[in-house]
């Protein structure tokens, strides 16, 4: 297959990596590599908003103290800092890009703000209860109507092409990224492509449990591509979940918003008793660990299947205007929540740890970045404030495309073609499903919301015994997505379990019955991967 080359090859097409193009295409040939089509992404899920000093009545105090509380100790104080006090400028430019927030007339600012859980303030501007679907078509739009941008939908990437791999890396310049094979999915053909710079903005890893608010896109491609080219990971132990997913048997993993709570909503046993005051002081606007775990102990304490969000005290005109997914969801199911309590249960929701990288986006190795969710900036430490994560891919998305502007070109170098020679068609695809099952299962039932030594030995026993079935898949099959993207699973999979076996206490999102208390020194868990070993 012949070569392709690009100035910036971004894998993703999420907030982070449109935010990117847009402002690189000014002056660059972009390449965009989504695995769907360039509308797929975690960014056209997020129902709440972004999170920014807007308001006179707010302050980059104030949303910098929220940050740090949430964060249990473990966010970069500097960089969370750098985060707040980007915000307004980064939302004004997504306000010039076209994207129509929820406005209101009674507001200094002009845009209605929302309060979510951990805010003390409200700062979230948003469109409705469906932010991300419209900064996603908008931006969308803008980056199919460019010249200088090439969209490569239904590819997925299936490995960064790095210096150390190649048979001519002394001739090279060491330690360096220089682009990416990738598989075009349609025509079953494997492309070298070739970039100045290489982007992971592919989001986190919601699809290694069994229940997720995340789109089925979310297979931690970034992070375990980053692992395998010898990227630092952090902070994986740190997996969000969100408490509120609709528990319905079609509801295909669709989110409550965090804003239902901020605007009034209660969380409510069958019988109709409120629970979250036994739990936290702050009750519904308690971190979302916090009420994630409140409704883990009442569900499993009484054997319920779910617990209720209610917020049909309010009128239905204000929930038809403020939620009108949810509201328009939920009524396809038959849930009428402007009379009806909604059904909900926590589902895995957002990756907190991830690639190790600076403030501008860098990794590890030259001329290789990771933007968004793939991304560990420092921001969200132990648990991550709500609706701080459109604001981080916004930020850094910025940052990068200042950071890659001031790249010395690099001189093109001719890279190998993929080489299949000595593989063969797949005999059994069903390994590949079951084995995506059993991962999922596992991960739910041993590395969640409460976790235990032994449970994590389970686990990564079970990963162990999975690593070999698919390594070995690998090296004797041809590749298909389905394959990629379990390989990357079971890697990312294998991150979040050593990474939670290496913290010896509980804080934020990350709580062990064999560690319960919180340690009086906080450090980040780091992992380093050298050649011949699985971890480090």
């Amino acid at each position: 297959m012949p070569q392709h080359h690009f100035d910036t090859l971004i894998i993703g097409s999420g907030l982070a990596g449109l935010t990117l193009a847009l402002n690189l295409a000014q002056h660059q040939k972009v390449a965009i590599v989504t695995k769907k089509t360039i509308h797929d992404s975690s960014t056209s899920w997020a129902q709440g908003g972004i999170a920014a000093v807007l308001s006179m009545e707010d302050s980059s105090d104030a949303h910098i103290h929220d940050t740090l509380v949430a964060g249990a100790g473990l966010c970069d104080k500097a960089i969370t800092r750098y985060v707040v006090e980007k915000g307004p400028e980064a939302v004004r430019w997504l306000i010039s890009q076209g994207v129509s927030f929820t406005r209101d007339k009674n507001s200094q600012t002009g845009y209605h703000l929302t309060q979510e859980g951990g805010h003390s303030v409200r700062r979230v501007i948003h469109t409705n209860d469906a932010t991300g679907k419209a900064v996603q078509l908008t931006l969308s739009e803008k980056v199919c109507a460019h010249p200088n941008i090439v969209i490569l939908e239904h590819h997925i990437a299936v490995d960064l092409i790095v210096s150390s791999k190649l048979p001519h890396h002394a001739t090279t310049l060491a330690n360096r990224c220089y682009g990416a094979y990738v598989l075009d999915i349609k025509a079953d053909k494997i492309h070298t492509i070739a970039a100045n710079n290489t982007v992971l903005a592919t989001g986190g890893a919601g699809k290694v449990y069994l229940y997720t608010t995340n789109p089925d896109i979310a297979t931690g491609d970034g992070i375990a591509m980053g692992w395998r080219a010898g990227c630092r990971i952090a902070n994986m132990e740190f997996i969000q979940f969100h408490p509120t997913c609709l528990y319905h048997p079609h509801a295909k993993s669709f989110l409550i918003s965090e804003a239902v709570r901020g605007e009034g909503g209660l969380l409510k046993l069958p019988d109709g008793e409120r629970f979250m005051p036994k739990h936290d002081e702050r009750a519904e606007l308690a971190p979302r660990d916090i009420v994630a775990r409140a409704i883990d102990f009442e569900m499993k304490k009484r054997g319920l299947d779910c617990v209720y969000l209610d917020i049909s005290h309010k009128s239905p005109e204000f929930l038809k205007q403020h939620f009108p997914t949810i509201y328009a969801r939920c009524l396809e199911l038959g849930i009428d929540i402007t009379c009806q309590p909604i059904p909900v249960v926590p589902a895995a929701h957002y990756t907190c740890g991830g690639i190790v990288t600076d403030r501008n986006g860098k990794t590890d190795l030259n001329n290789l970045y990771a933007i968004g969710e793939t991304a560990h900036t420092g921001l969200h430490g132990a648990n991550r404030l709500a609706s701080n994560s459109l604001l981080e891919c916004l930020v850094f998305g910025l940052a990068a495309a200042k950071d890659i502007f001031s790249q010395t070109p690099i001189p093109f170098v001719s890279l190998p073609i993929w080489d299949e020679s000595r593989v063969t068609d797949a005999d059994e695809e069903i390994v590949i499903s079951h084995n995506w099952d059993e991962l999922r299962r596992f991960m739910w039932s041993y590395v969640g919301i409460v976790r235990t030594n032994k449970r994590l030995q389970r686990a990564q026993h079970r990963i162990n015994l999975l690593h070999e079935e698919i390594n070995e898949y690998y090296t004797n099959f041809r590749v298909s997505s389905d394959l990629l993207e379990l390989r990357n699973l079971v890697t990312t999979a294998d991150l979040i379990v050593q990474s939670a076996m290496l913290r010896h206490e509980s804080r934020g999102l990350h709580y062990s019955r064999d560690y319960p208390n919180t340690l009086p020194q906080t450090h980040n868990t780091i992992l380093q991967r050298i050649e011949g070993k699985p971890l480090e």
